[in-house]
């Protein structure tokens, strides 16, 4: 257990518990305010965030930006945003269970650190994993789970809108919801 997020991202980025260290560039642990209340979390870091060693950059990342900005929300400001997975896979591919089962202590214990109270699960793979195996995202988005004391939603991956912007709108409809529930909840932004 680590008593800090500090402390817990410089064991993170020595990390060597599955193969994909070895093909990374970057570890990915996560970027934002350390004790924010809402958690966003995507599936694995892609190529620009093993560049850059940051999650959500790239298109998908400008436009996961411009629905947090429509809500008052900011990556740097008032959220934390990670990622199931701190290394990227090899080609974008989706993660493996077992890689996700090997990283997976880290996102337990940056949620114990943070204590978030909503966790926003951002695509169908860290919805799976996090709110239930059998969500699914076109018909369980925008829906609020309490698990463990922590609400949960799942929303659509911003790679996924940018390949069909029908669903534009349904996302929008999620993060308005968000903006409800921190209102009904009284958290300060």
């Amino acid at each position: 257990m680590f008593s800090t997020m500090e402390d817990l991202r410089q064991e993170c980025l020595k990390c060597q518990k599955c193969p994909l260290h070895e093909t990374r560039t970057n570890v990915v642990f996560g970027v934002g305010k350390p004790d924010a209340k809402i958690l966003f979390i995507g599936e694995a870091p892609g190529e620009n965030e093993d560049l850059q060693g940051e999650p959500f950059v790239g298109r998908g990342g400008k436009l996961l930006d411009l629905y947090l900005g429509g809500i008052g929300l900011d990556r740097k400001e008032n959220i934390y945003i990670a990622n199931m997975l701190k290394c990227r896979p090899p080609k974008n591919r989706d993660p493996k269970p077992e890689e996700m089962d090997m990283c997976i202590d880290w996102l337990r214990e940056l949620v114990r650190i943070m204590r978030p109270q909503i966790i926003v699960c951002v695509g169908r793979i860290a919805a799976q994993r996090l709110i239930s195996p059998d969500f699914r995202v076109t018909k369980d988005h925008g829906i609020f789970y309490n698990k463990n004391g922590t609400l949960m939603m799942g929303t659509f991956h911003p790679a996924a809108l940018l390949r069909d912007p029908r669903k534009k709108g349904d996302c929008l409809e999620d993060f308005l919801k968000l903006q409800d529930k921190i209102k009904e909840l009284g958290i300060e932004i």
